[in-house]
Parts: C-alpha cells; sequence; structure tokens
C-alpha cells in the first residue's frame, strides 16, 4: 500500500480535489461527532434558516456515539457507524459546506451525486477498531444536543486519525469498485 496522505481540518476544495478512492489518510485537526438524531435536528435548523450550533463550512462530520471516557482519557472506544442511516440528510449539509464524513459501509447514490456537485468525500474508518481509533482522540467536549447522550455533538480534537477514501468528488465508489474488481478476478480463474 501506498504511504498515507495528511490533511488538516478545515478542509478546502484544494484538499479534497486530489483525494481518489483507496486512498489512505490521517486527518488531524478537529472534526465533529453526530449520529441521526444530531443529523435530524441539524437540517430542521436548516430549513428554519437558523444557525447551527457549529461552523459547518471546510469540516468533517465523524459518525459515532463514543463510549462513556475512562478516566484521564478523553475519550471512550469510538468506532464508526453505519453511514446510510445518515444519507436522508446529508445532502443538505454538503450543500452548506460540509466537506468530508467518517463512518462505515456504503452511500446512496444522492449522496455519492451530492458529494460531486459540493465537492465532498467520504472517508471510511475500520469498523471494529474503536479502542484504536480512540487513541487518536486528543480533546472531546460535548458542544450541542446533550441530551442526546453518546449521540450529543462533539468537538473532537483529532492527531493522526486513519481512514481510507471510500467516496471522492468525482463520483468514484470504492465499495462498488472493489466488488468490480473481486468479481472480474474472480472470472479470471
Amino acid at each position: 500500500m501506498s504511504n498515507s496522505l495528511h490533511l488538516r481540518t478545515p478542509l478546502s476544495n484544494d484538499d479534497v480535489v486530489n483525494l481518489k478512492i483507496g486512498d489512505r489518510v490521517l486527518i488531524s485537526g478537529i472534526i465533529y461527532t453526530a449520529r441521526d438524531a444530531a443529523h435530524k435536528r441539524l437540517v430542521e435548523l436548516i430549513d428554519k434558516g437558523e444557525e447551527l450550533p457549529f461552523d459547518i463550512q471546510g469540516q468533517i462530520i465523524y459518525y459515532v456515539g463514543p463510549s462513556p471516557a475512562r478516566p484521564g482519557m478523553p475519550i471512550g472506544s469510538c468506532g464508526p457507524t453505519t453511514s446510510y442511516r445518515m444519507d436522508v440528510y446529508t445532502p443538505k449539509l454538503l450543500k452548506k459546506g460540509l466537506k468530508a464524513t467518517i463512518g462505515k459501509g456504503n452511500r446512496s447514490e444522492n449522496v455519492i451525486k451530492a458529494m460531486k456537485q459540493y465537492k465532498a468525500v467520504y472517508f471510511a474508518a475500520t469498523g471494529g477498531a474503536a479502542a484504536l481509533l480512540a487513541k487518536s482522540v486528543k480533546k472531546a467536549e460535548v458542544i450541542a444536543y446533550h441530551d442526546l447522550g453518546a449521540e450529543a455533538i462533539m468537538r473532537i480534537e483529532v492527531e493522526n486519525f486513519p481512514v481510507v477514501v471510500a467516496n471522492d468528488i468525482y463520483g468514484n465508489d470504492l465499495f462498488k469498485e472493489g466488488v468490480e474488481k473481486y468479481e472480474k478476478n474472480e472470472g479470471d480463474n
């Protein structure tokens, strides 16, 4: 495998234009956590024309509901949540300036089309590696929707958070292309 690319948040169009599916990326800086219930509230704010609880321009949302932090640690285990549950909300957030999302599993055609239109990417994080991913988190604080518990929006500071580009701004889909490549190789045997 190739060496990892390093990105620092917030992201710009220049940051995402060179990313291709399969690229390994290490993210450093601030990212935000949000799952289904928080996404629903964010989109309701957008629909009402109200301010979001954080400046979404150039940001990354990580689909995660971390476990409670152990004493002395900023966060507990924080593995990715299945992304398709956020697909209904994602295009409106991308239109507002969100540059990337992190989760696990594939995305819908609507989200892939919106990523192309608004120049955004989808990163896949490794499921089953929640404790390992937590080691990249240096600070964590709840910034909105405390009532949602583990699903509240958190502002987390990460250093070398490991992800893979699963969807790039060109409409390429690592999940689809991986299956096609596998099926082609199987046909050669």
